[in-house]
């Protein structure tokens, strides 16, 4: 990666928190991760899950919806923008950042770290559907990343407990409590470390990519919109969530919402690693894993006949819209190492 290019992810990373606008930015990474339900899609906006009764995870309570912040990445000073105009600004921060997923699809260059809060309000107004597709693969690829990338440091520390554990070696008291929340979190025996190693582990961006579009409307859904629910996640518990308009007056399920985008990613990759609906992705997952073989978007979209009612059609579709946007050749997309100056 060449040093101007750097320099550049230097001073948007360093210099975002300062510079106000209309484009919310995520700033902060989180340290933990909430429980969540069955996925769902919300009626009228994506495609219709299957119901949430019966669900083997917790939904747990979120906070209230927190007020967007609205902050945007450096930008000329003489450049002013309205709130109408935030898909604009998205676009050239995008390219300030030299962020093209053409070069990243060809193995050219890794994904910047351009964590956004939420969608740009105005993205369902872009005319041009290839900018809007685009903008919007953009604005999650990154998210689908982070996420992974905390997967993988506990999938690694978990390795190392379990290779500690066979050898006989002492587990450390701290190690113990962090196995017992890890266990907890993934709903597995704490001493069931074969198991739990099966749970935690990435999802292909690739697939996560393909569902977040479908669940979303590509962003322009009302629950995309208003509570950063990216993947259509029905609750029934107390807590943010929006009540989906064709809703039957017998049912009480609502669209989860979320404070942040990152939120809701995490929350679906939780979703998928826990829930007994996934169970046969889990173990495909595994089998790829064991045979030395990458993980597949387009391999492992198969097993996702629970996540709608739609069933086998789902899947044709999340895999069509694999192939359509070459989205495979994502799923070994890496973010950008920004090397921060020491203080």
């Amino acid at each position: 990666m060449n040093t101007f290019f750097e320099r550049t992810v230097m001073t948007v990373v360093l210099t975002t928190a300062v510079t106000t606008g209309y484009l919310a930015v995520e700033r902060a990474p989180q340290a933990s991760v909430p429980p969540t339900t069955a996925a769902a899609v919300a009626a009228g906006q994506a495609s219709a899950h299957a119901r949430a009764d019966g669900l083997d995870l917790d939904d747990g309570d979120q906070g209230p919806l927190a007020a967007t912040l609205h902050l945007i990445p450096p930008r000329r000073p003489d450049v002013k923008r309205l709130p109408k105009d935030s898909v604009t600004a998205l676009h050239d921060w995008f390219a300030e950042l030299n962020y093209d997923l053409g070069h990243i699809q060809d193995g050219n260059a890794h994904v910047p770290p351009a964590f956004l809060a939420s969608l740009p309000p105005d993205l369902g107004n872009v005319p041009e559907t290839a900018m809007r597709k685009r903008l919007f693969f953009q604005a999650v690829l990154p998210l689908i990343l982070r996420a992974n990338q905390e997967i993988l440091t506990d999938r690694k520390r978990l390795w190392q407990l379990h290779a500690d554990q066979r050898l006989g070696r002492r587990i450390a008291p701290a190690d113990r409590l962090w196995l017992t929340a890890m266990a907890e979190r993934y709903k597995v025996p704490a001493d069931n470390l074969p198991l739990l190693i099966r749970r935690i582990d990435v999802i292909p961006p690739s697939m996560a990519l393909a569902q977040a579009a479908e669940e979303s409307g590509w962003g322009t859904s009302r629950f995309a919109r208003q509570g950063n629910a990216i993947f259509g996640q029905w609750t029934t518990a107390d807590g943010p969530g929006l009540v989906p308009l064709e809703r039957d007056g017998d049912k009480d399920h609502k669209v989860r919402a979320f404070n942040k985008l990152i939120d809701s990613v995490r929350a679906y990759m939780l979703n998928l690693n826990t829930h007994r609906a996934y169970r046969e992705l889990r173990r495909a997952r595994a089998a790829l894993r064991r045979s030395g073989e990458p993980l597949n978007g387009h391999t492992l979209a198969r097993f996702l006949f629970r996540y709608s009612e739609r069933g086998d059609d789902y899947v044709g579709a999340i895999r069509a819209m694999i192939e359509a946007n070459g989205l495979d050749r994502l799923d070994d997309a890496r973010l950008l190492k920004v090397q921060r100056p020491e203080a």
